[in-house]
């Protein structure tokens, strides 16, 4: 599989209305005649859309909360979700770290070259696709190749807000809680290169991502 990244500026590589009726009332006139005349029915409120959580567990650090959107990616979030539900994000780490960019993980080889069994369709603009997610702190998006639909299980979640990956990687979801995490991990990091390469002992461990609907 190609090396999935994310781009840090030009010298770094590619990460590259519900509507209601109406009805009838009977209203007094004059003569005392009724007449019946429509009114409109107030608005049914819209049902409510299921939230769905995925609380990642990252060891030494602590928990972060992200809120998921189906709606805006749904392929995207429904790979990652089965992914976390199978237990596949257990145990793997955050392989590259980039301070005032983004942390990145999800690499069964912890190198940046692994994935899972399949792809995914890019969920963004620049593939024909609508998403209005931005890239700002605490915004979680698929990793890629230069091949539009080869995301598979690397993600990142941004440290701070990066509008030059606007429309070209697919966004899904945002932290609600425990930015302060995600603000530790980079902080703490020391990666050995330009691309925010983290060595294979140092690299911070996911110990489970839970799945709450």
């Amino acid at each position: 599989m190609k090396k999935l990244l994310i781009a840090l500026m030009s010298c770094v590589m590619l990460l590259t209305a519900c509507t209601g009726g109406t009805k009838t009332t009977t209203t007094a006139t004059e003569g005392n005649e009724s007449k019946a005349e429509a009114t409109p029915e107030a608005n049914e409120p819209e049902p409510a859309k299921e939230e769905i959580h995925a609380i990642m567990d990252i060891k030494d650090y602590g928990t972060i909360d992200l809120v998921l959107y189906p709606d805006i990616a749904p392929e995207t979030v429904e790979n990652f979700v089965n992914l976390a539900e199978s237990g596949f994000y257990d145990g793997l780490t955050f392989h590259r770290i980039m301070y005032g960019f983004m942390m990145q993980g999800g690499d069964p080889e912890g190198t940046g070259y692994g994935g899972s069994d399949h792809t995914i369709k890019g969920e963004f603009a620049a593939n024909g696709f609508d998403n209005p997610l931005l890239h700002k702190r605490g915004v979680i998006s698929m990793a890629r190749s230069g091949d539009p639909n080869s995301a598979s299980s690397q993600f990142f979640i941004m440290h701070q807000d990066y509008p030059s990956l606007d429309g070209n990687y697919a966004a899904f979801g945002e932290v609600v809680s425990g930015i302060e995490v995600v603000d530790a991990i980079c902080e703490s990091a020391a990666p050995i290169d330009n691309n925010g390469t983290i060595p294979a002992d140092q690299q911070p461990v996911i110990n489970s991502i839970t799945i709450k609907k």
